[in-house]
């Protein structure tokens, strides 16, 4: 299991956000999530050990095949893959 990290807020489902530590777009999503005050929880991908990185990327590429970030996946069942405001905004209302 990846270790993940929690921001607490108002509860709209599991959000979870894999991001790259070094990515601007991924840091602009993080903070738009913590901006609409709703709970998630978040990993950088790029800073994990070697073991955990490995699933971490199995788990991006399951719910977005090109392995692109940031990759936000809400219950398990939407995701929204690179900073889409509207459609962060849309999903978590």
């Amino acid at each position: 299991m990846v270790k993940m990290e929690h921001v607490d807020g108002k509860d709209r489902g599991k959000i979870v956000l894999f991001a790259l530590s070094t990515c601007g777009w991924c840091a602009r999503t993080k903070e738009f999530l913590r901006n609409l005050g709703v709970a998630f929880d978040y990993v950088f991908v790029d800073l994990l050990p070697q073991d955990e990185l490995n699933m971490a990327l199995e788990e991006v590429e399951r719910y977005n095949p090109r392995g692109s970030f940031p990759t936000i996946v809400i219950n398990g069942t939407k995701t929204i893959v690179g900073f889409r405001e509207d459609e962060l905004k849309e999903a978590l209302a």
